[in-house]
C-alpha cells in the first residue's frame, strides 16, 4: 500500500454545518486522494457530525479514516489519537470549522520536499473577521528563525509537520490543557526542527470565526483559561532555558495570553475571582518577567504587569479603571523623570516611563468618529499632553493594521491635544483580505523622543453606523468596534452575506 504524502488530522466536536465545508475543502485538494489521507477523530459529537464522517468514510474508504471516542473536553485528545493513526510522511492539523485553499496541501508538501523543511507555515487568513496575526507572512522565506521572527505570534498547529520529527521526539498535545494545547506542541516542533519555512504566496488556511461564536477559542471559562495560561508559560520555561530565546517566545505569551487576564473586564469580576486572577498573574510575573522582556512589551501591558509586580491588586485595578473609563492619565515629571500619573497610585518606581517616553506619548484615546459620506472615516483622538506635536518633535500617525491613515492635524486645546486622522474607505477595502478582516488601530510617533507606538483605546466612544461599499463583485460593511476585553478600537471590513445577516438577526432577537 502506498504511503500517503500527508495525513490531515481533523478533531471534530459539534461543528456542523461548518464541518461540511471543511471536509469538502479536504476532499477537493489538488494533491489528489492517492497522496493524502484524512484522519477524522469524532470527540463525542452530538450534532450529527459523526454520522457525516461515517458516510464519507464509506464513500472514500481509501482516503477517509474515522475514529469515534467519548468527549474529552478539548482538541488535545483527538489530535493525539489522530497522530497515532496517521501514516503520511507529513501531518497537517485542520480545525473542523476551518477549511483549506484547494492547492494548499500540494504546495505545502512540494515546499517541504524542495527545502527539506520539518515545519512549513502557509499563509492563514481569517474568515468572518477572525483575527490572524499576519507579520510572519510578510514574505515567503525558506529559513525562519523561531527566536528572531514573528513566528512566536503564530503558534497554532495549523502547519505542515514532518511526521518523522514528531515521532522521533514523541511530540504530543498536553491533554490536561482543554485550550491552548496546540501551542506547546508547535513550539516543541519548531525548537527541534532543522528548518522552518514560510509560504506567503497563497491563502493556504481559512480560519473561520463561527457566526454563533462557539469556537473553543472564544468560549473558554475563566478558571480553565487561568489554569491553561499558567501551564502554557511554565511549559515554555521547561522547554527553553532562561535568556534571550525564552524572552523572545514569552514576549508573545505575556503580551497576549497573560495580558488578556488583566484586561478591561477584570474590575467587573467578583472579589474572590479578581484575587485568583491576580495571584496567577503575580506568580507568572515573579517567575518569568525579566526587565528585558518587560521593556519589549506594549506600553499598556507593561504598565499593568508592572503594577502587578511592583504594586498590588488595588494598584492594578486603579490602572485598569483609569484606562477603561477615564482615558490616558497625565504625565507627572518629578526629579527629571517621567511618571504615569494614575490617580491614587502615587509615583512608585513601577510608574516610571522615562525610558519609554515615545511609547507613552503614543497613548491616545479615540473620542469621536464620523463619516464623510461613504468615502472616508475620520477619527479624532485625544492626548493629555498640552502640546503633543511639540513634545513629539516629529510625526504622529495612526495605522489600521498595515493600512496608514492620513493625519489631518494635531492641535492643542484646554484638555491636551487632539489628533484627527482620515481613513479612505477604498484603502481599507483594498488592504483587507476578501473574506473580511479586523484591523486593530495603533498610534505611532516618530521624532525627537524616538519611535514609539501604542494601541488606540476608545473609552466611551459612541459607535458609528457601518457603511456598505462594493469592492469587486462583493458588498462589504466597514465598521468600528471596541474590543470588550482590551478596550482597543478596531476597524472591521466585513463581507455582507446572508449567513451573517441571519446571525445578526438571531442575536438581536435574543
Amino acid at each position: 500500500m502506498q504511503v500517503p504524502d500527508v495525513s490531515v488530522v481533523v478533531p471534530v466536536y459539534d461543528t456542523m454545518p461548518y464541518l461540511r465545508a471543511c471536509l469538502a475543502s479536504l476532499l477537493g485538494q489538488t494533491i489528489g486522494h492517492r497522496r493524502m489521507e484524512v484522519v477524522a477523530v469524532d470527540d463525542g459529537s452530538t450534532d450529527g457530525g459523526g454520522r457525516l464522517l461515517d458516510q464519507l468514510a464509506a464513500r472514500y474508504p481509501d482516503t477517509v479514516r474515522v475514529r469515534h471516542q467519548a468527549n474529552s473536553g478539548g482538541p488535545a485528545s483527538p489530535c493525539n489519537r489522530g497522530l497515532e493513526l496517521a501514516a503520511g510522511r507529513y501531518v497537517f492539523f485542520v480545525g473542523s470549522d476551518d477549511r483549506l485553499g484547494p492547492e494548499a496541501l500540494e504546495r505545502l508538501v512540494a515546499a517541504a520536499d524542495r527545502y527539506s523543511s520539518d515545519v512549513v507555515l502557509g499563509r492563514a487568513v481569517g474568515v468572518n473577521s477572525r483575527h490572524m496575526f499576519q507579520e510572519v507572512f510578510a514574505e515567503s522565506r525558506v529559513d525562519v528563525d523561531l527566536f528572531d521572527s514573528a513566528l512566536p505570534w503564530s503558534l497554532a498547529n495549523i502547519k505542515l509537520f514532518r511526521r518523522e520529527l514528531v515521532e522521533r521526539h514523541h511530540l504530543r498535545f498536553h491533554e490536561d490543557m482543554p485550550i491552548l494545547s496546540d501551542q506547546p506542541f508547535t513550539l516543541a516542533a519548531c525548537c527541534r526542527a532543522r528548518r522552518i519555512s514560510v509560504l506567503a504566496d497563497y491563502d493556504y488556511y481559512h480560519a473561520v470565526r463561527r457566526l454563533d461564536a462557539r469556537n473553543i477559542t472564544y468560549r473558554s471559562r475563566l478558571e480553565q483559561r487561568l489554569r491553561c495560561v499558567e501551564l502554557l508559560v511554565d511549559r515554555v520555561a521547561e522547554l527553553i532555558p532562561a535568556g534571550r530565546q525564552r524572552d523572545a517566545v514569552l514576549r508573545r505569551h505575556f503580551g497576549l495570553e497573560v495580558a488578556h487576564l488583566v484586561g478591561d473586564d477584570l474590575p467587573r469580576l467578583d472579589g474572590p475571582t479578581r484575587e485568583r486572577v491576580y495571584d496567577v498573574v503575580r506568580r507568572l510575573v515573579g517567575r518569568y518577567l525579566t526587565d528585558e522582556l518587560r521593556d519589549r512589551l506594549d506600553v499598556e501591558t507593561r504598565m499593568r504587569l508592572s503594577a502587578v509586580g511592583g504594586g498590588g491588586l488595588a494598584d492594578l485595578l486603579a490602572v485598569i479603571t483609569q484606562d477603561a473609563e477615564r482615558g490616558v492619565p497625565p504625565t507627572v515629571v518629578a526629579g527629571g523623570r517621567w511618571h504615569a500619573g494614575y490617580p491614587g497610585v502615587g509615583l512608585p518606581a513601577w510608574t516610571d516611563v522615562t525610558g519609554v517616553r515615545a511609547d507613552w506619548l503614543a497613548r491616545l484615546d479615540a473620542v469621536a468618529a464620523s463619516w464623510e459620506g461613504n468615502r472616508s472615516l475620520t477619527l479624532t483622538a485625544r492626548s493629555p499632553h498640552p502640546d503633543l506635536a511639540a513634545t513629539v518633535g516629529g510625526r504622529v500617525r495612526v495605522r489600521a493594521g498595515r493600512i496608514a491613515g492620513d493625519t489631518l492635524d494635531v492641535t492643542a486645546d484646554e484638555r491636551g491635544s487632539l489628533v484627527r486622522v482620515r481613513f479612505p474607505v477604498h484603502r481599507l477595502l483594498g488592504g483587507s483580505v476578501p473574506t473580511g478582516q479586523r484591523h486593530p488601530l495603533r498610534v505611532e510617533v516618530d521624532g525627537a523622543v524616538g519611535r514609539g507606538s501604542a494601541a488606540l483605546r476608545a473609552p466611551g466612544l459612541a459607535p458609528v453606523r457601518p457603511r456598505i461599499r462594493r469592492h469587486g463583485t462583493r458588498l462589504y460593511a466597514v465598521t468600528t468596534s471596541v474590543d470588550a476585553r482590551t478596550g482597543h478600537l478596531v476597524l472591521g471590513v466585513v463581507p455582507v452575506t446572508a449567513a451573517r445577516l441571519a446571525a445578526r438577526l438571531r442575536r438581536a432577537g435574543r
